[in-house]
């Protein structure tokens, strides 16, 4: 990496067969979705961004192996401080930390939130972190979940591990299953959803299906069990993009339970809820984030290349929505009953 002619910028992209041909502006933008496209036209044309070292216009269609280095400017009063967070660990070896996150938890820092987050906790932890990024909110972040996503996430903690798992995730080696708790029964008991994403034109911070001008991205899921209003499902991640899994979902007429912003109902989900009943007055939520959780990852060692496969099992309050959905369906509660796969 010593000869990488973007070494200089704070970020860096190896460009992988899904961002192949690809507008650099556009692609630049589906990475930060809360920056303007406008304002990375600006930049590209001032040469703050470069792919493969050289100055591009913004509609360079990206080649597969280029890199794409950029700088984005950031308030230089904010910093990132240590935290006690607690966090459960997976593996941990010289290469790589293996986090079951919990819900809730925010990956990495930004101006609006410069503490609370996954990174926080991660610098009190100790270990080193890579500096690949260049990026002091980043140390060590390959790629996120959501905020109110639980389950498995991988760190690094050199900078070859780092390009070694950044390139098994642009190249789609990376195995990625969830576990997700949506709302209805899907016809067929598999299903594949191929669909673009990109920005959300009326509804801020939101993505959307986006059929002219979105990123292509896929995914795939199995139907695990059934519970008429409701379903429990595996699904296969395949791209990575923003909310990717509860907008192709939500597409699809299933939408992640407790997921306001796609759909999913209210975002505190109480017992009387799943029976479609009032709230009572004294309930307390069984789940208050989207019914959405990383639940195995698999990649090839960045050291001796071995494959290795993390899981984090369900969280108690997706294991509590799934009880009370099983048990309700034990009960007739549903003209559909319970169908384990």
């Amino acid at each position: 990496m010593d000869d990488d002619p973007s070494d200089d910028f704070d970020h860096q992209h190896l460009v992988g067969p899904a961002e192949e041909g690809r507008r650099l502006d556009r692609f630049l933008a589906g990475l930060h979705p809360d920056v303007p496209r406008a304002r990375f036209q600006e930049w590209i044309r001032s040469g703050q961004v470069r792919v493969d070292g050289e100055r591009r216009r913004p509609a360079h269609r990206l080649r597969l192996g280029e890199t794409v280095g950029y700088d984005l400017p950031r308030p230089e009063t904010v910093s990132v401080d240590p935290e006690p967070i607690p966090l459960a660990v997976l593996h941990e070896d010289e290469a790589i930390l293996v986090i079951d996150k919990q819900a809730g938890l925010t990956v990495h820092p930004a101006p609006h939130q410069p503490s609370g987050t996954l990174v926080n906790a991660l610098l009190h932890r100790g270990s080193p972190l890579s500096d690949f990024h260049g990026d002091p909110f980043r140390p060590g972040i390959v790629h996120r979940l959501d905020r109110g996503t639980s389950g498995v996430i991988v760190v690094a903690k050199t900078r070859q591990a780092h390009f070694s798992l950044a390139v098994q995730f642009e190249s789609r080696t990376v195995d990625k299953e969830y576990r997700a708790i949506v709302l209805r029964e899907p016809e067929h008991e598999e299903g594949e959803i191929d669909l673009p994403i990109g920005k959300d034109r009326k509804v801020q911070g939101r993505m959307a299906v986006r059929r002219e001008d979105g990123v292509s991205a896929l995914t795939r899921f199995r139907v695990l069990e059934r519970f008429g209003r409701y379903a429990h499902l595996a699904v296969y991640l395949f791209t990575g993009r923003t909310h990717q899994i509860r907008v192709h979902l939500s597409a699809r007429g299933h939408p992640v339970a407790a997921d306001a912003l796609y759909g999913g109902g209210p975002a505190d989900l109480m017992p009387s809820h799943v029976d479609g009943e009032p709230r009572a007055g004294d309930e307390k939520p069984l789940l208050a984030r989207p019914a959405l959780h990383a639940f195995r990852l698999a990649l090839d060692h960045p050291g001796t290349g071995e494959r290795m496969r993390f899981t984090a099992p369900l969280h108690p309050d997706m294991e509590a929505l799934l009880a009370l959905l099983r048990e309700t369906a034990r009960r007739g509660g549903w003209t559909s009953g319970t169908q384990s796969l």
